[in-house]
């Protein structure tokens, strides 16, 4: 199975040689969950794209200290290409900023929330819809780092959790389409790290309670599988 990870950023210089960029820490988990994964990272904030949608088997968008509703050529490009996945009903896995800009550009709405930053591990609940992920009310626990939230998802959109924090932590689109708020892909040790470096910009209170946090336990590698299942098609 082929994945293409449509790559929205870049990771901190200041921490790219430990932890890498971010289709190598998608690689790490998705390979966890299917050792023939193949993944072909896609630059598209430098308008690298497939010169056919179905070179892979689906796509995986990942997060982007950028907003979807910023004006920005390159957003506005992968928002189509999000709207054309969706049009050929093409397998698609939106994290965070990709979470984000599903909703946003197939006609949901997504802003700065008035909560304020979401830092550290956060737990999502279950809904009744999510029966193929777990019995509602169940949880699961993802590393999150996000200042804007879905608050209209796209039409069609199924909500499968949510969270104090977040109401759409978790949204899928027909067969087609999911997508999760938190992160998979980051590891506690990484996000320790962002903490560390945006102290100034979170406030210590939240950097405080995002950093206690990090005690819990994440749900990063079972997502994961999640997301291979999705992609091929299996039952979770």
């Amino acid at each position: 199975m082929k994945i293409g990870v449509l790559k929205a950023d870049d990771v901190r210089p200041e921490l790219v040689d430990h932890f890498g960029e971010y289709p190598e820490m998608f690689r790490e988990i998705l390979l966890a969950a299917d050792p023939n994964v193949e993944i072909i990272s896609y630059e598209v904030m430098s308008g690298e794209y497939p010169s056919d949608i179905d070179e892979v088997d689906g796509y995986v968008i990942t997060g982007s200290k950028l907003s979807v509703y910023d004006d920005v050529d390159w957003i506005k490009q992968l928002g189509q290409f999000v709207q054309r996945l969706h049009q050929a009903k093409k397998k698609l896995v939106g994290i965070c900023f990709g979470h984000q800009m599903v909703a946003h550009f197939l006609g949901g709405r997504t802003e700065k929330s008035d909560n304020g930053w979401g830092v550290g591990v956060h737990r999502s609940e279950f809904t009744e819809a999510a029966v193929k992920y777990g019995e509602a009310g169940s949880t699961f626990n993802l590393v999150c780092s996000h200042q804007d939230q879905v608050v209209e998802p796209a039409p069609s959109s199924v909500v499968l959790a949510s969270s104090d924090f977040c109401p759409f932590s978790m949204l899928q689109i027909e067969d087609h389409i999911l997508t999760l708020q938190g992160h998979p892909e980051f590891k506690r040790e990484f996000s320790r790290s962002l903490l560390e470096l945006r102290r100034e910009v979170f406030g210590e209170s939240r950097y405080e309670q995002g950093l206690e946090s990090l005690a819990h336990a994440t749900d990063a590698y079972q997502v994961g599988k999640w997301m291979t299942d999705f992609i091929s098609s299996e039952v979770p």
